[in-house]
């Protein structure tokens, strides 16, 4: 952190702690921008529901802005996407998987950074299940192009049009037939 020291001026921080709590204050309110929560209702018990969101392979069956997503190791994934053109290629690390209550990861490197955390909370005696959906994106270095700035700024949006989907998906048993069908068309050929 830069060491600043100012005159007083209106609204502005006089001595050192005041200009560190002012940047904190700064800080927090650009995460807050950034970061997109959303939440729904699945008309599912909470394991059903908990096993279609623990592995982020299955993201791209209902994440618009994730084309693809392949399993390094147990703890490990890469995601794939392209935006604006520009193709997208960061690697995340599973940093909680709490069973059945939460599951998140962070990226570790890549030229997009994605942080994620799903919250899983059972309803109505554990027939009907909430789902609470944190994501995160941004650049690692300078100011993203106008593309990835819309995309970013979207994220709450879409998020939400995400997770009506994945509801929609799953409470109908279709979640993952398109895939199946692609795959059965591939082995055919």
């Amino acid at each position: 952190m830069e060491l600043i020291w100012q005159t007083s001026t209106k609204n502005q921080p006089t001595d050192f702690f005041s200009v560190q709590n002012h940047n904190l204050s700064t800080l927090r309110s650009t995460i807050k921008e950034h970061m997109a929560h959303q939440n729904i209702e699945v008309n599912l018990p909470l394991s059903k529901v908990y096993e279609c969101l623990n592995s982020p392979t299955d993201f791209p069956r209902f994440m618009r802005g994730v084309e693809k997503v392949n399993k390094i190791n147990s703890q490990t994934f890469e995601f794939v996407t392209t935006i604006g053109g520009d193709a997208f290629k960061w690697t995340t690390n599973i940093i909680d998987d709490l069973r059945n209550t939460r599951f998140a990861w962070i990226t570790i490197n890549g030229n997009l950074n994605q942080t994620g955390t799903i919250r899983f909370t059972p309803l109505d005696n554990g027939t009907r299940t909430r789902i609470d959906f944190s994501l995160d994106y941004r650049t690692f270095f300078g100011e993203a192009n106008e593309e990835l700035k819309t995309f970013i700024d979207n994220t709450e949006e879409q998020l939400l049009k995400d997770l009506e989907y994945f509801k929609e998906c799953v409470e109908n048993g279709t979640f993952g037939e398109k895939e199946a069908a692609v795959k059965e068309e591939q082995a055919a050929v």
